[in-house]
């Protein structure tokens, strides 16, 4: 009798440590996190760079497992197991054709956009120059990548899905828009990085949460459109009148969490998506 009554606490225990677990909130994971980038205006120091790496002759780029060259050694105080990010500046006028009215002005007064490349860790110092094995890699590493001493950087938790409304009202909170994502790509939904125009400046910190939302006939967009098109298909329908936007409820379209902030422009994890997202819909703070 002892012995079934210690199996059923056991098994209950167990239980109610799976039931904690599922109801625990997960955290963003390392590549989520370390894979993002940053929009800032903040100045980044460009002094330690890649120099070249193995097999110079002919390799340009390089990745997990390979040896990379740094322009830093023993003289500047690199020492072996260093840890170093890679980071990679894109010019403000990378973007070549926007997606909505006024998208190259915005992300230009956001600041410059660095993607993460690589975590590096030097295995041999020079007296000017030290060697680097790439150890995690989002992207890949090639000459003049800048190159900033490791730091951790804070995982937010993620919320669960349950209770999210498609109906929420506005927050009344500071509202912003999706800029653009991480590659400057034309669509996002779960586990897309984007960059919206709100900062450390607005009051913008690791772990908030963005609401996403679209008004109806917004027209900002340059892609090709016939406006209100809706309205002038013939045998499907009219109203009296047609009505605008402003007057028809917004529609809501996911949440995402911050993962980094610069002084005007956060980047943001999609956690969840209904529906599709593009550069120009609207967010606004939770």
């Amino acid at each position: 009798m002892m012995r079934k009554l210690s199996f059923v606490l056991i098994f209950l225990g167990v239980m109610a440590s799976l039931v904690h677990a599922q109801a625990t909130s997960p955290v963003a994971v390392e590549r989520q996190v370390y894979c993002s980038g940053i929009v800032t205006s903040d100045p980044v120091p460009a002094d330690t760079y890649v120099i070249s790496g193995e097999e110079s002759y002919f390799r340009i780029t390089y990745a997990d497992g390979k040896l990379v060259f740094l322009n830093k050694g023993a003289s500047q105080g690199v020492k072996v197991g260093d840890e170093f990010e890679v980071i990679r500046p894109n010019p403000s006028d990378y973007l070549q054709y926007e997606w909505f009215q006024y998208q190259n002005k915005l992300l230009k007064a956001m600041g410059t956009t660095y993607e993460d490349e690589a975590r590096v860790r030097v295995v041999n110092v020079q007296p000017d120059t030290s060697t680097a094995v790439v150890v995690f890699t989002c992207g890949y590493v090639e000459r003049a990548d800048l190159v900033q001493p490791f730091a951790p950087r804070p995982a937010p938790m993620i919320k669960s899905e349950e209770g999210f409304d498609i109906f929420a009202p506005p927050s009344g909170k500071a509202k912003a828009m999706i800029v653009t994502t991480r590659y400057y790509g034309e669509l996002a939904h779960n586990g897309t990085i984007v960059y919206v125009n709100l900062g450390s400046a607005q009051g913008v910190k690791v772990g908030d949460y963005f609401r996403v939302f679209r008004y109806q006939g917004n027209s900002s967009e340059t892609d090709y459109q016939t406006p209100r098109i809706a309205y002038q298909i013939l045998g499907f329908g009219s109203t009296p009148r047609p009505y605008l936007g402003a007057e028809l409820p917004r529609e809501v379209l996911g949440e995402g969490v911050v993962l980094r902030v610069g002084k005007n422009a956060a980047t943001v994890l999609i956690t969840l998506s209904k529906k599709q997202m593009y550069p120009g819909d609207y967010v606004e703070l939770e």
